[in-house]
C-alpha cells in the first residue's frame, strides 16, 4: 500500500552566517559558516572558539621567559665574544636584535587573538590556500632543524651531569663516534619532549607557567654560587674588545645582529600559533613586550657575569653552563642543575620548535595529519638531519645557519605584514580562508604576487651568502658576487624588499575586497 502523504522535500542548507565577534574585536566562525572541505580543514586549523581564547599577559610573558632561558640562548653571548666582541658589545647586539624582532612579532601576532587562526592559515590570505604550503614548509623545515639542535644540546647536558653523578658514562663503548650512554640520554630526552607536546596546547600553557619561574630561579642560583666562589666577578668584565668600535667592528656587528634577529625570526612568523589563544590584543602585546627583549637581554648579561665568575674561580672562561655546573662535587647541586637543564630545554623546544611544524604539516594534508601527528613527524625529522653538525663553530652557527634562516624567514615575514596590515588593513574573510573558490583561491590556490615577492626577496637576502675560506659551505666571493654586500643584512633586506614588492604588485585591485559586516571591528 502506497502512502498518500507527499514526501517531505529536503531542507535546503542554511546560508552561511555572519562571523561572530565580541566587544574586544575578536572574531570567530558561526556554526553555519564552518567549512567542511577536508583538503583545507581539520579541527586543529579552524579558528579557536572565542570562549577558548583565554591566554593572559602572564601566559605570554611566561611563554617567552620559558623559551628564552635555554642553553643556546645562553651561548649566544659566548659566540659573539669568540668573534672578538667584548661583553658590552655582545649584550648590546643581543638587546638591539630582540627589540628589532619584537616589531614583526607583534604585527604578525595581531591576527591570532583577532581571528583565532594559526600561521599557515594566515599565510593563505597572501599566498593562497595551496600556496601557503610554501612558507609553511620552509618554517617547518627550520623548526625541525632547531628541534634537533635543542634536543641534542639537552641530551648532552643530561649526559654530562649524570656522568658526573654516576661516573664512567664518558668511557662507555662508542656508537657512531659517541658513547652509547650519550645516545641513550638523547633518545630519552627526545621521547620526553614528544610525550609532553602530544597532550596538546593546554598542557603546554600549564607547563610554561611553572617552567618560567623555575628556570629563572635556577639561573640566579648559578649566579650566586659562582659569585660566592669567585669572591666577585673577574677579569672577563675588564677584557677589552679585539674589534674596538671602529672599522673592524662593523663588518662583524651587522651579520651578528642579523644572526641574533634570526634566532627568533622563526617565531616572528608563527607567533599566531600561540596568540590565537589570546584573551585580547593587550595580552599578547604586553606579554610579548615584557617577555622577549627583557628576558633575552638579562639572560645574555647573566651568562656574561657567570662566565666572568668562572674565569675568576677556575682560571678559564666556561661559557657552557652545563660544563660549569659539572665542576661541582655536590650531588644535590648536580641533580638540581640536571632538572633545570631538562625544564629549560623542554620549555623552549616544544614551544618554539614543535608547535609550528605540527600546524604547518597539518596544513599540508589536513585529512591525514593532525597536530599530534605533525609533532611526531617533527621529532623524527629533527633526528634524521643530524643536528649536532650545525653547531660545530660560531661561524657556521651564527653566520651560515642563522644568517641563511634569517634571510628566508624575513622574506616571508615581509609578505605577511604587507598583506595583513597594508593591503587588507587587518580585515580578513575568515570562512574564505578555508574555502576553495573563495577570495583567497587566486590562480588554482596560488597567489603569484606572493610567490614572486618571495623569490625576489629571497635571492636578494641570501644570494650573496659567503664564507671565509675553510669556515663554511659558501664561496668566499658569494654565491652571487654582486649581492655579497647585502648578505650581511639578510633578514632586513628580505623583509623590506618582499614587503615593498608585494605591495606594489598587489596594488589596490583584486586582493583587498573584504566583507564590511565585521570590517569595522576594533583592531
Amino acid at each position: 500500500m502506497t502512502s498518500t502523504v507527499p514526501p517531505t522535500p529536503p531542507t535546503p542548507p542554511l546560508p552561511p552566517q555572519d562571523p561572530i565577534s565580541d566587544p574586544s574585536g575578536r572574531i570567530g566562525l558561526a556554526p553555519g559558516a564552518v567549512p567542511t572541505d577536508n583538503r583545507f580543514v581539520n579541527e586543529d586549523l579552524l579558528p579557536v572558539p572565542l570562549e577558548r581564547r583565554r591566554w593572559t599577559t602572564y601566559n605570554f610573558a611566561a611563554l617567552w621567559v620559558g623559551m628564552a632561558h635555554n642553553i643556546p640562548s645562553w651561548l649566544l653571548a659566548s659566540g659573539l665574544v669568540a668573534l672578538g666582541m667584548d661583553w658590552k658589545q655582545a649584550v648590546f647586539t643581543i638587546a638591539l636584535a630582540n627589540l628589532i624582532v619584537l616589531g614583526p612579532m607583534l604585527l604578525t601576532g595581531h591576527a591570532g587573538p583577532k581571528y583565532g587562526i594559526p600561521f599557515p592559515v594566515l599565510a593563505r590570505a597572501s599566498f593562497g590556500l595551496r600556496g601557503a604550503n610554501l612558507p609553511a614548509l620552509i618554517r617547518a623545515a627550520v623548526a625541525c632543524a632547531w628541534f634537533g639542535i635543542q634536543t641534542w644540546i639537552g641530551g648532552v647536558g643530561i649526559f654530562t651531569l649524570l656522568g658526573k653523578v654516576f661516573g664512567g658514562w664518558a668511557t662507555a663503548s662508542g656508537i657512531g663516534g659517541q658513547p652509547w650512554t650519550l645516545w641513550l640520554c638523547f633518545v630519552l630526552f627526545w621521547a620526553l619532549e614528544l610525550a609532553i607536546i602530544y597532550r596538546g596546547m593546554d598542557a603546554l600553557r600549564r607547563f610554561e607557567n611553572w617552567a618560567a619561574p623555575f628556570v629563572i630561579v635556577g639561573a640566579v642560583v648559578l649566579l650566586v654560587w659562582v659569585a660566592v666562589k669567585a669572591g666577585g666577578f673577574g677579569p672577563l668584565l675588564d677584557q677589552p674588545s679585539r674589534l674596538g668600535w671602529g672599522k673592524e667592528f662593523w663588518p662583524v656587528f651587522f651579520p651578528s645582529l642579523m644572526g641574533m634577529i634570526a634566532f627568533w625570526a622563526t617565531l616572528s612568523l608563527n607567533i599566531p600559533d600561540f596568540t590565537r589563544f589570546g584573551a585580547g590584543q593587550r595580552a599578547q602585546i604586553r606579554g610579548q613586550s615584557l617577555g622577549l627583549p627583557t628576558t633575552m637581554t638579562l639572560f645574555a648579561l647573566l651568562s656574561v657575569l657567570v662566565t666572568s665568575g668562572s674565569q675568576a674561580v677556575y682560571g678559564e672562561a666556561i661559557w657552557d653552563p652545563v660544563q660549569l655546573v659539572a665542576r661541582t662535587d655536590s650531588v644535590f647541586g648536580l641533580l638540581y642543575a640536571l632538572v633545570t637543564v631538562l625544564v629549560a630545554t623542554v620549555s623552549v623546544n616544544i614551544a618554539a620548535n614543535v608547535v609550528s611544524p605540527a600546524y604547518d604539516l597539518a596544513n599540508l594534508a589536513p585529512k591525514l595529519i593532525n597536530f599530534r601527528t605533525g609533532a611526531l613527524i617533527t621529532g623524527v625529522v629533527g633526528v634524521v638531519i643530524m643536528p649536532w653538525k650545525l653547531t660545530g663553530t660560531p661561524e657556521l652557527y651564527i653566520f651560515t645557519w642563522l644568517g641563511l634562516v634569517g634571510g628566508l624567514l624575513g622574506t616571508v615575514a615581509g609578505i605577511l605584514i604587507a598583506d595583513y596590515w597594508i593591503v587588507r588593513r587587518t580585515v580578513l574573510d575568515l570562512a574564505d580562508l578555508y574555502r576553495p573558490g573563495g577570495r583567497y583561491w587566486y590562480a588554482n590556490g596560488w597567489n603569484w604576487r606572493a610567490v614572486l615577492a618571495f623569490a625576489v626577496g629571497g635571492v636578494l637576502a641570501i644570494g650573496g651568502s659567503h664564507s671565509a675560506p675553510g669556515t663554511g659551505p659558501f664561496p668566499s666571493g658569494g654565491l652571487i658576487p654582486f649581492l655579497k654586500p647585502l648578505s650581511d643584512h639578510g633578514w632586513a633586506v628580505g623583509l623590506a624588499s618582499s614587503l615593498v614588492l608585494y605591495v606594489v604588485l598587489s596594488g589596490r585591485a583584486d586582493v583587498t575586497a573584504a566583507p564590511t559586516s565585521y570590517g569595522s571591528a576594533e583592531h
